[in-house]
């Protein structure tokens, strides 16, 4: 769900930075290829993605859900020369999918993809994150944010995709999966070890700025 028509979204992409050839041509072939394409992030998303990483220069990136890659090639733009982005997906179809647009990026030295589930790969990681993107299963945010968060470096940031759900959390009878979502944002919103900022783009995004 977008949260304004798209004639205005159309016109907040025209004035926003263009997308590269490389990510234009993965959302095509996405669109194509993948099932469930609206996952992907898109343009003005991620153009602000990109954003917030070329201001945060961060070494070391976790991004918790892959897709088609997308995501992680607009945070790998901030990325400064000794940087890394680890992602993490256990769909073996898009993993594959995402690695060949990785191989043909400028940042293909800079991307490590793990095909596995994230609960299981998180606690080993010894890596203190600058920026954390969770773009995953949803009933499992509680969990990654609960993995992570003192994985995170003071100042650095956790950023959690689809927070609003289609706009379903303001359904006064919510169905389980809109629970998970609200109950989650609930739960940011009363932990102390953050500072937090729900954006209404796209299907919702949550800013964590760890204290």
């Amino acid at each position: 769900m977008e949260f304004i028509d798209d004639k205005l979204l159309s016109y907040c992409e025209h004035f926003s930075e263009a997308e590269n050839d490389l990510l234009k041509q993965l959302h095509r072939e996405t669109h194509l290829k993948i099932r469930s394409p609206r996952m992907l992030s898109g343009h003005l998303q991620g153009r602000f993605l990109s954003f917030l990483s070329k201001m945060m220069k961060p070494e070391f990136i976790l991004e918790i859900g892959t897709y088609t890659g997308y995501s992680a090639l607009c945070l790998a733009e901030g990325l400064p020369e000794n940087g890394k982005l680890l992602t993490i997906d256990p769909n073996e179809e898009t993993n594959f999918f995402a690695g060949q647009f990785f191989q043909k990026s400028p940042y293909a030295n800079k991307i490590e993809l793990i095909e596995a589930q994230a609960q299981q790969v998180i606690p080993t990681l010894q890596q203190k994150f600058d920026l954390v993107f969770i773009d995953a299963d949803k009933p499992n945010y509680p969990l990654y944010f609960d993995l992570v968060i003192d994985k995170v470096n003071s100042g650095g940031l956790i950023i959690a995709d689809n927070v609003l759900w289609s706009g379903k959390v303001l359904n006064e009878k919510k169905d389980s999966d809109t629970q998970i979502i609200h109950s989650f944002n609930q739960k940011i919103k009363n932990d102390k070890r953050v500072e937090n900022l729900l954006l209404p783009v796209r299907d919702g995004l949550l800013l964590m700025r760890k204290l």
